[in-house]
């Protein structure tokens, strides 16, 4: 069985419920926004857990690890912009879901933020291979 620890993290769970409800969100949208911001918003939400799950994937590697964890947070920040420009645009007219929305992904970027910090001052890569094994020949 494949380590699936990233299902463990509080950010991924929230980033990964946020985004199937701004999937669902975005098919109740206008005819003409569910194939332009509907699929923009789309794309976005659901980066943030993607880009947790493969920087958890390398999480080995401090630098990459990092960079995927920022990747996620910019693409948090993307979905509060498309959630504003709906709103403000009256394609989601539904003010009690924008602000929840909106809300919850001001949450997520303070949890991812703060993740971002704790793996920047505390992250130690693991090592896979002893410093007294011989050289692996292929």
């Amino acid at each position: 069985m494949i380590d699936a620890g990233y299902k463990k993290l509080g950010v991924y769970t929230l980033s990964h419920r946020l985004a199937i409800e701004v999937h669902s969100m975005s098919l109740m949208l206008p005819k003409h926004e569910t194939y332009e911001e509907g699929s923009q918003i789309r794309r976005s939400s659901k980066s943030v857990c993607a880009q947790i799950v493969e920087g958890y994937s390398l999480r080995v590697y401090k630098k990459e690890f990092l960079l995927y964890l920022h990747r996620a947070y910019a693409s948090a920040e993307e979905t509060i912009e498309h959630l504003d420009l709906l709103h403000e645009s009256n394609s989601l007219s539904d003010k009690i879901l924008y602000n929840r929305l909106r809300q919850e992904y001001e949450t997520l970027c303070g949890k991812l933020f703060r993740l971002i910090q704790s793996v920047a001052e505390q992250h130690e890569s693991r090592s896979y291979v002893k410093e007294d094994d011989p050289p692996y020949l292929a």
